[in-house]
């Protein structure tokens, strides 16, 4: 293993680009311990010991932040606005047609496509960072009464929203720069590093409140979800495709046989994402209609409370579970088109042996798709519901380090990064990272 490192790092173009890579790493980790102005440190620390600040809404945002939303910090909006922009671009692709246009007009509508994530990025990243300094100057940020604010004005405001809004814009060009100069997808890489820094503060607590025997199941269950996560990631159901000879120009091309790959999680981490943050619905409307002079809350507060408050419920584990299932289907069904396959192998010649061209062809990539997502959904579904399990079973909070979305992203951005360098090396080497 150490041989095949120095290699690597012996290689002086793939050198450069992991050093780089790792660079950027490094100045994304310091911005997030850097307070944002108009932040009293004082006063978050005192909060932070105080207030309630896990599960729920905070674990999820924070986890996408690596901490820096709980610290205020000028990194607190994390990549989150990158993502929810990305997520809304591709899902218009479905409702406006010119969207949809722009995807299929390869790199340059591709281009386009990214610019408009940008700008979007930008949108969300100002009504963020909106909100985050409205919730910081009442302290409700961290159900904390007091400001974390040392100045609450409204200039100190408008610069606390700048230097937030500009924090997410920096985080989305740090990935664009890893993507483009480095090593991996650079958004990819910066939501791996995000969530990786939480695991030690994870482990460590279940070590320091259950114990080193709950300690080491926990790690029993990791390594074997991992292998699960691995295993599936690289799972596939090819579907053989046969093109017949042809003509193209004054060459004569055989007859070649080649394959159709059906991931078995075709959605990825999507469906997960989709579920957690209607999920996070009723606990923000909780949040605000708590009241806070000590009068009793209103029945249907208390029922959302009780059923969706904590994410222990049954109901609650139910619907999670079912509403990943659910996005599952959603999102295949928006991103793969079996139409749009059957007419691009009946333009090449293409067809499924056994299987007639044109309507039998779309049929039968969607009775495999249905199946095959099948299996997906219940895998996503099961790897979701695993911090839900934890936090009932052995007391752990919901910041159960393997599983949920965490664990989905980390195993899947460290294989594409480890196989981008794979394939680095065997364009120089014979023998690849890999073997």
């Amino acid at each position: 293993m150490f041989s095949t490192i120095a290699r690597v790092f012996k290689t002086p173009d793939l050198r450069t680009k992991i050093l780089f890579t790792l660079g950027i790493i490094a100045i994304y980790r310091v911005g997030v311990f850097i307070p944002a102005p108009s932040v009293d440190y004082g006063n978050v620390q005192m909060c932070l010991a105080q207030g309630d600040t896990t599960g729920g809404l905070y674990s999820f945002v924070n986890m996408f932040s690596g901490g820096a939303l709980l610290q205020v910090s000028i990194f607190a909006l994390g990549i989150m606005p990158y993502i929810t922009a990305a997520i809304i671009t591709q899902l218009l692709r479905v409702v406006i047609p010119a969207f949809e246009r722009l995807q299929k007009e390869g790199p340059e509508g591709q281009a386009r496509l990214t610019q408009y994530t940008r700008y979007l990025t930008v949108g969300l990243a100002l009504l963020n960072a909106t909100t985050i300094a409205t919730l910081a100057r009442s302290g409700a940020l961290l159900n904390c009464n007091v400001s974390l604010l040392s100045d609450d004005g409204i200039w100190s405001t408008l610069l606390l929203v700048l230097t937030l809004a500009i924090g997410a814009i920096v985080i989305m060009w740090m990935g664009e720069q890893i993507t483009e100069r480095g090593v991996g997808n650079g958004m990819s890489l910066m939501i791996f590093v995000a969530i990786s820094a939480g695991f030690p503060a994870g482990l460590g607590a279940i070590w320091q409140t259950q114990g080193w025997r709950i300690f080491g199941l926990v790690m029993v269950i990791g390594i074997a979800v991992m292998m699960l996560i691995v295993f599936v990631e690289d799972s596939q159901r090819r579907i053989p495709v046969q093109y017949a000879r042809r003509q193209i120009g004054r060459r004569t091309v055989g007859s070649t046989t080649t394959y159709i790959p059906i991931k078995v999680n075709m959605a990825g981490v999507i469906p997960v994402i989709f579920a957690s943050s209607i999920l996070m619905l009723p606990q923000i409307l909780i949040q605000f209609n708590m009241p806070t002079d000590g009068t009793e809350p209103a029945g249907w507060v208390v029922w959302l409370q009780q059923y969706f408050g904590t994410g222990a419920h049954p109901l609650y584990m139910a619907v999670f579970f079912f509403m990943t299932i659910f996005f599952t289907y959603f999102y295949v069904t928006i991103t793969f088109n079996p139409q749009d396959v059957s007419d691009n192998m009946k333009r090449q010649g293409g067809f499924i042996p056994g299987v007639r061209a044109g309507r039998p062809t779309v049929q039968y990539l969607e009775y495999v798709i249905s199946r095959v997502t099948f299996v997906g959904a219940l895998y996503l579904g099961m790897i979701a519901m695993l911090p839900l399990i934890a936090f009932v079973l052995i007391g752990a909070d919901q910041n159960f380090p393997f599983g949920g979305t965490s664990i989905l992203i980390m195993v899947g951005v460290a294989l594409t990064t480890i196989k981008q360098i794979d394939a680095q090396m065997e364009q120089r080497h014979y023998e690849g990272l890999l073997r």
